[in-house]
């Protein structure tokens, strides 16, 4: 293995291992909350996109239809959204989030900036910066 593939490989592994600390430190965030991962993801959709239907939340969750309908069921009977008809289109329903569903989105996520925030206290000004100039190179790149 030569020196540019080693940098790959310690890289994709330094992510992966940090995807999975995210990972369990979001659930264990959302322990507290009556909501399941999955659950988060689509109220997360949901915030950033505004108003969808199943099929369009299906597809940026990478879920089954049936699999999003029985979520929304769920997330319809905590309050948390609400299917409304499209006024343009009346055969076309949304799901809307309603205010329970944005109350825990903004908790959870301040949440896991203050964790977020407790582990780069060590990192000064510059790194933080550096890191934050590299992460969105990246993703830029993964964009393409």
């Amino acid at each position: 293995m030569n020196a540019k593939q080693e940098h790959v490989v310690h890289i994709e592994k330094s992510l992966r291992n940090i995807a999975v600390i995210i990972q369990q430190k979001g659930r264990e965030i959302l322990s507290d909350y009556q909501i399941t991962p999955p659950q988060f993801v689509a109220l997360q959709n949901l915030l950033e996109f505004g108003d969808l239907t199943i099929g369009e939340l299906s597809a940026k969750m990478y879920l089954a239809c049936s699999t999003m309908t029985d979520l929304i069921d769920r997330m319809e009977k905590n309050d948390l959204v609400v299917r409304v008809r499209d006024e343009r289109d009346r055969r076309v329903v949304r799901i809307h989030l309603l205010p329970e569903g944005e109350r825990i989105i903004a908790e959870a996520i301040r949440k896991r900036q203050e964790y977020l925030h407790e582990i780069l206290a060590s990192f000064s000004h510059d790194e933080k910066n550096q890191l934050q100039t590299l992460l969105i190179k990246l993703h830029e790149e993964m964009l393409q």
